[in-house]
Protein backbone atom coordinates (compact mmCIF):
# COMPACT_ATOMS: atom_id res chain seq x y z
CA UNK A 1 0.00 0.00 0.00
CA UNK A 2 2.78 2.90 0.90
CA UNK A 3 5.11 0.96 -2.09
CA UNK A 4 1.83 1.76 -4.51
CA UNK A 5 1.37 5.28 -2.78
CA UNK A 6 4.89 6.65 -3.46
CA UNK A 7 4.79 5.36 -7.11
CA UNK A 8 1.82 7.54 -7.32
CA UNK A 9 3.31 10.76 -5.96
CA UNK A 10 6.59 10.11 -8.31
CA UNK A 11 4.33 9.85 -11.50
CA UNK A 12 2.68 12.46 -10.66
CA UNK A 13 5.71 14.66 -9.62
CA UNK A 14 7.23 13.48 -13.12
CA UNK A 15 3.98 14.23 -14.90
CA UNK A 16 4.30 18.08 -13.76
CA UNK A 17 7.37 18.73 -14.41
CA UNK A 18 7.21 17.13 -17.75
CA UNK A 19 4.23 19.70 -17.93
CA UNK A 20 5.88 22.91 -16.69
CA UNK A 21 8.80 21.97 -18.73
CA UNK A 22 7.10 21.85 -21.45
CA UNK A 23 5.18 25.08 -20.90
CA UNK A 24 8.60 26.54 -20.54
CA UNK A 25 9.38 25.24 -23.75
CA UNK A 26 6.55 26.95 -25.73
CA UNK A 27 6.84 30.19 -24.31
CA UNK A 28 10.52 30.36 -25.37
CA UNK A 29 9.55 29.49 -28.78
CA UNK A 30 7.05 31.99 -28.68
CA UNK A 31 9.04 34.81 -27.46
CA UNK A 32 11.93 34.24 -29.73
CA UNK A 33 11.10 32.24 -32.18
CA UNK A 34 8.35 32.32 -34.52
CA UNK A 35 7.38 35.58 -33.31
CA UNK A 36 10.64 37.86 -33.03
CA UNK A 37 11.49 36.18 -36.73
CA UNK A 38 8.30 37.55 -38.28
CA UNK A 39 9.31 40.94 -37.22
CA UNK A 40 11.13 42.69 -40.89
CA UNK A 41 13.61 45.58 -39.96
CA UNK A 42 13.77 47.98 -42.73
CA UNK A 43 15.81 50.74 -43.08
CA UNK A 44 14.87 53.53 -44.72
CA UNK A 45 17.51 56.74 -46.25
CA UNK A 46 15.56 59.61 -47.36
CA UNK A 47 17.88 61.97 -49.52
CA UNK A 48 16.99 65.06 -48.43
CA UNK A 49 13.29 66.75 -46.55
CA UNK A 50 11.35 68.35 -48.65
CA UNK A 51 7.24 67.73 -49.32
CA UNK A 52 7.68 65.22 -52.73
CA UNK A 53 10.53 63.20 -51.12
CA UNK A 54 8.09 63.44 -47.21
CA UNK A 55 4.93 62.59 -49.42
CA UNK A 56 6.88 59.50 -50.86
CA UNK A 57 7.96 58.33 -47.50
CA UNK A 58 4.19 58.67 -46.05
CA UNK A 59 3.19 56.82 -48.92
CA UNK A 60 5.42 54.27 -48.85
CA UNK A 61 4.44 53.12 -45.22
CA UNK A 62 0.75 53.58 -45.80
CA UNK A 63 1.00 51.59 -48.39
CA UNK A 64 2.86 48.73 -46.26
CA UNK A 65 0.55 49.29 -44.01
CA UNK A 66 -2.59 48.14 -46.36
CA UNK A 67 -0.39 45.38 -47.83
CA UNK A 68 -0.39 43.99 -43.83
CA UNK A 69 3.09 45.27 -43.00
CA UNK A 70 2.74 48.04 -39.75
CA UNK A 71 5.30 49.35 -38.51
CA UNK A 72 5.54 48.51 -34.55
CA UNK A 73 3.21 45.07 -35.29
CA UNK A 74 4.91 42.78 -38.14
CA UNK A 75 7.90 45.64 -39.21
CA UNK A 76 10.06 47.71 -38.05
CA UNK A 77 11.03 50.92 -39.37
CA UNK A 78 14.05 52.78 -38.62
CA UNK A 79 14.17 56.73 -40.70
CA UNK A 80 17.57 57.89 -41.20
CA UNK A 81 17.81 61.66 -43.18
CA UNK A 82 21.05 62.22 -45.10
CA UNK A 83 20.17 66.07 -45.30
CA UNK A 84 20.90 66.81 -48.61
CA UNK A 85 24.18 64.86 -48.56
CA UNK A 86 25.77 61.88 -50.57
CA UNK A 87 28.40 61.51 -47.84
CA UNK A 88 25.83 60.93 -45.12
CA UNK A 89 23.63 58.65 -47.51
CA UNK A 90 26.62 56.72 -48.18
CA UNK A 91 27.29 56.14 -44.24
CA UNK A 92 23.35 55.61 -43.42
CA UNK A 93 23.22 53.15 -46.42
CA UNK A 94 26.52 51.29 -45.03
CA UNK A 95 25.02 50.70 -42.00
CA UNK A 96 21.81 49.50 -42.83
CA UNK A 97 24.25 47.15 -44.46
CA UNK A 98 26.31 46.35 -41.71
CA UNK A 99 23.02 45.47 -39.31
CA UNK A 100 21.84 43.26 -41.82
CA UNK A 101 18.65 45.04 -42.35
CA UNK A 102 15.71 42.95 -44.32
CA UNK A 103 15.02 45.48 -46.51
CA UNK A 104 16.35 49.17 -47.43
CA UNK A 105 13.85 52.07 -48.60
CA UNK A 106 16.04 54.58 -50.85
CA UNK A 107 14.28 58.00 -51.19
CA UNK A 108 16.02 59.75 -54.64
CA UNK A 109 18.98 58.55 -56.81
CA UNK A 110 21.70 59.64 -54.76
CA UNK A 111 20.16 57.51 -52.09
CA UNK A 112 19.54 54.56 -53.82
CA UNK A 113 23.06 55.23 -55.30
CA UNK A 114 23.88 54.79 -52.03
CA UNK A 115 22.53 52.06 -51.20
CA UNK A 116 23.25 49.97 -53.90
CA UNK A 117 26.98 50.84 -53.59
CA UNK A 118 26.79 49.41 -49.97
CA UNK A 119 24.74 45.88 -50.46
CA UNK A 120 24.13 43.68 -53.49
CA UNK A 121 22.67 41.34 -51.12
CA UNK A 122 19.54 43.08 -48.95
CA UNK A 123 16.81 43.79 -50.77
CA UNK A 124 16.20 47.02 -52.16
CA UNK A 125 13.03 49.19 -52.86
CA UNK A 126 13.49 53.02 -54.81
CA UNK A 127 11.45 55.69 -55.24
CA UNK A 128 11.70 59.55 -56.73
CA UNK A 129 14.07 58.53 -59.40
CA UNK A 130 13.88 59.31 -62.68
CA UNK A 131 16.03 56.92 -64.09
CA UNK A 132 17.25 53.68 -62.70
CA UNK A 133 19.32 52.42 -65.61
CA UNK A 134 20.75 55.33 -66.25
CA UNK A 135 21.35 55.88 -62.34
CA UNK A 136 23.40 52.47 -62.78
CA UNK A 137 21.43 50.25 -59.85
CA UNK A 138 19.14 48.19 -62.50
CA UNK A 139 19.75 46.51 -65.85
CA UNK A 140 16.15 46.95 -67.38
CA UNK A 141 13.37 48.31 -65.92
CA UNK A 142 10.98 44.85 -66.45
CA UNK A 143 13.33 43.36 -64.69
CA UNK A 144 16.20 44.82 -62.86
CA UNK A 145 18.62 41.79 -63.42
CA UNK A 146 20.21 42.91 -59.56
CA UNK A 147 18.70 43.64 -55.60
CA UNK A 148 16.98 46.91 -56.81
CA UNK A 149 13.46 47.87 -57.65
CA UNK A 150 10.63 50.41 -56.94
CA UNK A 151 8.77 53.43 -58.39
CA UNK A 152 10.14 56.05 -60.91
CA UNK A 153 8.98 59.53 -60.62
CA UNK A 154 10.19 60.14 -64.53
CA UNK A 155 7.89 62.70 -66.34
CA UNK A 156 6.94 63.37 -69.53
CA UNK A 157 9.02 66.72 -70.17
CA UNK A 158 7.43 66.74 -73.64
CA UNK A 159 3.90 67.48 -72.51
CA UNK A 160 5.09 70.17 -70.10
CA UNK A 161 6.86 71.70 -72.96
CA UNK A 162 3.14 71.89 -74.62
CA UNK A 163 1.67 73.59 -71.74
CA UNK A 164 4.25 75.66 -71.43
CA UNK A 165 3.49 77.06 -75.16
CA UNK A 166 -0.54 77.01 -74.54
CA UNK A 167 -0.07 79.47 -71.50
CA UNK A 168 3.27 81.61 -72.88
CA UNK A 169 2.80 81.38 -76.36
CA UNK A 170 5.69 84.34 -76.86
CA UNK A 171 8.06 82.82 -74.90
CA UNK A 172 11.57 82.39 -76.58
CA UNK A 173 13.80 81.52 -73.95
CA UNK A 174 12.99 78.82 -71.37
CA UNK A 175 15.57 78.68 -68.33
CA UNK A 176 15.98 75.09 -66.43
CA UNK A 177 17.46 75.60 -63.00
CA UNK A 178 19.03 72.30 -61.54
CA UNK A 179 22.05 70.28 -59.41
CA UNK A 180 24.57 69.62 -61.94
CA UNK A 181 26.20 66.97 -59.88
CA UNK A 182 22.48 65.01 -59.77
CA UNK A 183 22.12 62.15 -62.35
CA UNK A 184 18.23 62.41 -62.47
CA UNK A 185 18.52 66.52 -63.27
CA UNK A 186 21.10 65.79 -65.81
CA UNK A 187 18.97 63.13 -67.54
CA UNK A 188 15.85 65.94 -67.35
CA UNK A 189 17.69 68.38 -68.88
CA UNK A 190 18.24 66.63 -71.90
CA UNK A 191 15.23 65.71 -72.45
CA UNK A 192 14.11 69.34 -72.24
CA UNK A 193 16.79 70.40 -74.71
CA UNK A 194 15.42 67.99 -77.05
CA UNK A 195 11.43 68.99 -76.80
CA UNK A 196 12.73 72.81 -76.57
CA UNK A 197 14.32 72.18 -79.84
CA UNK A 198 11.29 70.74 -81.06
CA UNK A 199 9.14 73.42 -80.06
CA UNK A 200 11.27 76.14 -81.35
CA UNK A 201 12.58 77.34 -77.81
CA UNK A 202 16.07 78.17 -76.70
CA UNK A 203 17.31 76.96 -73.47
CA UNK A 204 19.32 78.87 -70.54
CA UNK A 205 20.79 76.42 -68.43
CA UNK A 206 21.81 77.30 -64.68
CA UNK A 207 23.68 75.23 -62.99
CA UNK A 208 23.80 74.99 -58.84
CA UNK A 209 25.52 72.22 -56.48
CA UNK A 210 23.62 73.21 -53.61
CA UNK A 211 21.04 75.20 -51.89
CA UNK A 212 22.96 77.97 -51.27
CA UNK A 213 24.16 78.55 -54.85
CA UNK A 214 20.35 79.18 -55.91
CA UNK A 215 20.25 82.51 -54.81
CA UNK A 216 23.06 84.49 -56.51
CA UNK A 217 23.41 81.91 -59.91
CA UNK A 218 19.22 82.53 -60.78
CA UNK A 219 19.23 86.06 -60.16
CA UNK A 220 22.23 86.47 -62.39
CA UNK A 221 20.26 84.51 -65.06
CA UNK A 222 16.37 85.55 -64.78
CA UNK A 223 16.97 88.33 -67.41
CA UNK A 224 18.24 85.43 -70.13
CA UNK A 225 14.79 83.51 -69.97
CA UNK A 226 11.35 84.34 -70.92
CA UNK A 227 10.07 81.32 -68.02
CA UNK A 228 11.96 79.07 -65.63
CA UNK A 229 11.33 75.36 -65.71
CA UNK A 230 12.09 72.87 -62.80
CA UNK A 231 12.90 69.79 -63.10
CA UNK A 232 12.32 67.05 -60.16
CA UNK A 233 15.39 68.15 -58.88
CA UNK A 234 16.27 67.64 -55.21
CA UNK A 235 18.17 70.84 -54.69
CA UNK A 236 15.94 73.07 -56.10
CA UNK A 237 12.77 71.45 -54.61
CA UNK A 238 14.50 72.21 -51.13
CA UNK A 239 14.60 75.93 -52.19
CA UNK A 240 11.66 76.37 -53.89
CA UNK A 241 10.01 79.24 -51.76
CA UNK A 242 12.99 81.07 -52.59
CA UNK A 243 13.24 80.48 -56.41
CA UNK A 244 9.18 81.34 -56.44
CA UNK A 245 10.22 84.53 -54.91
CA UNK A 246 13.41 85.41 -57.36
CA UNK A 247 10.95 84.55 -60.02
CA UNK A 248 7.98 86.57 -59.08
CA UNK A 249 10.28 89.45 -58.66
CA UNK A 250 11.33 89.48 -62.09
CA UNK A 251 7.67 88.72 -63.37
CA UNK A 252 9.33 84.90 -64.58
CA UNK A 253 6.57 82.44 -64.67
CA UNK A 254 7.62 79.11 -63.59
CA UNK A 255 6.40 75.73 -65.04
CA UNK A 256 7.30 72.70 -62.78
CA UNK A 257 7.66 68.99 -63.10
CA UNK A 258 5.43 68.28 -59.56
CA UNK A 259 2.75 70.42 -57.68
CA UNK A 260 4.96 71.42 -54.85
CA UNK A 261 6.85 74.59 -56.67
CA UNK A 262 3.49 75.96 -58.09
CA UNK A 263 1.93 76.26 -54.43
CA UNK A 264 5.02 78.40 -53.54
CA UNK A 265 4.99 80.75 -56.46
CA UNK A 266 5.36 78.64 -59.63
CA UNK A 267 2.60 79.20 -62.41
CA UNK A 268 1.60 75.81 -63.38
CA UNK A 269 2.78 72.04 -63.34
CA UNK A 270 2.04 68.72 -65.01
CA UNK A 271 3.44 66.35 -62.91
CA UNK A 272 3.08 63.59 -60.28
CA UNK A 273 1.75 62.68 -56.87
CA UNK A 274 4.59 61.65 -54.80
CA UNK A 275 2.42 60.02 -52.08
CA UNK A 276 0.93 57.81 -54.84
CA UNK A 277 4.27 57.19 -56.32
CA UNK A 278 5.55 56.37 -52.48
CA UNK A 279 2.84 54.24 -52.18
CA UNK A 280 3.10 52.06 -54.98
CA UNK A 281 6.61 51.33 -53.57
CA UNK A 282 5.49 50.38 -50.40
CA UNK A 283 3.28 47.88 -52.61
CA UNK A 284 6.51 46.79 -54.25
CA UNK A 285 8.13 46.00 -50.61
CA UNK A 286 5.20 44.16 -49.47
CA UNK A 287 5.61 42.10 -52.64
CA UNK A 288 9.44 41.56 -51.89
CA UNK A 289 8.91 40.68 -48.08
CA UNK A 290 6.66 38.33 -48.95
CA UNK A 291 9.35 36.43 -50.90
CA UNK A 292 9.74 37.50 -54.46
CA UNK A 293 13.05 38.66 -55.53
CA UNK A 294 13.20 42.49 -56.73
CA UNK A 295 14.29 41.11 -60.37
CA UNK A 296 11.05 39.76 -60.29
CA UNK A 297 9.14 43.16 -59.72
CA UNK A 298 8.94 45.30 -62.37
CA UNK A 299 10.37 48.87 -62.27
CA UNK A 300 7.04 51.20 -62.91
CA UNK A 301 6.36 54.86 -63.20
CA UNK A 302 2.31 56.64 -62.76
CA UNK A 303 0.83 56.70 -65.39
CA UNK A 304 -1.97 59.67 -63.87
CA UNK A 305 -0.70 62.79 -64.16
CA UNK A 306 -1.14 65.83 -61.65
CA UNK A 307 -2.37 69.19 -63.64
CA UNK A 308 -2.63 72.28 -61.48
CA UNK A 309 -2.22 75.86 -62.29
CA UNK A 310 -1.71 78.64 -59.06
CA UNK A 311 -4.84 81.47 -60.39
CA UNK A 312 -3.15 83.74 -58.06
CA UNK A 313 0.58 84.09 -59.70
CA UNK A 314 -1.44 83.59 -62.90
CA UNK A 315 -3.67 87.35 -61.49
CA UNK A 316 0.14 88.54 -60.54
CA UNK A 317 1.58 87.53 -63.99
CA UNK A 318 -1.63 88.74 -66.17
CA UNK A 319 -1.47 85.44 -67.71
CA UNK A 320 -4.95 84.13 -69.43
CA UNK A 321 -5.45 80.59 -68.60
CA UNK A 322 -7.14 79.20 -71.84
CA UNK A 323 -10.80 78.03 -70.83
CA UNK A 324 -9.55 74.43 -71.99
CA UNK A 325 -7.54 74.43 -69.32
CA UNK A 326 -9.02 76.20 -66.32
CA UNK A 327 -11.53 73.30 -66.51
CA UNK A 328 -9.43 70.83 -66.39
CA UNK A 329 -7.01 71.67 -64.26
CA UNK A 330 -6.52 71.49 -60.32
CA UNK A 331 -6.71 75.59 -58.60
CA UNK A 332 -4.38 76.43 -56.09
CA UNK A 333 -3.77 79.42 -54.63
CA UNK A 334 -0.76 81.48 -52.79
CA UNK A 335 2.78 82.20 -52.96
CA UNK A 336 2.48 85.38 -53.97
CA UNK A 337 3.24 87.68 -51.06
Amino acid sequence: MVGKRKLAMLLSTVLVGGILAGCGKSATDSNNGSTASAVKNIGVVQLVQHDALDASNKGFVDGLKEKGFEDGKNIKIEQQNAQGEQANAQTISKQFADAKKDLIFAIATPAVQAAYNSTKDIPIIFTAVTDPVKAEVAKDWKSSGTNVTGTSDKVPVDKQIELLKQLLPNAKTVGVIYNTSETNSVIQVDELKAAAQKQGLAVKEVGVTNVNEINQNLASALGEMDVLYTPTDNTVASGYALVGKLCLDKNIPIIGAEEAVVTKGGLASIGIDYYQLGKEAGYKAAEVLGGKKPSEVEISTLSKMSFTINTDVAKKLNITIPSDIESSCKKVTGGVE
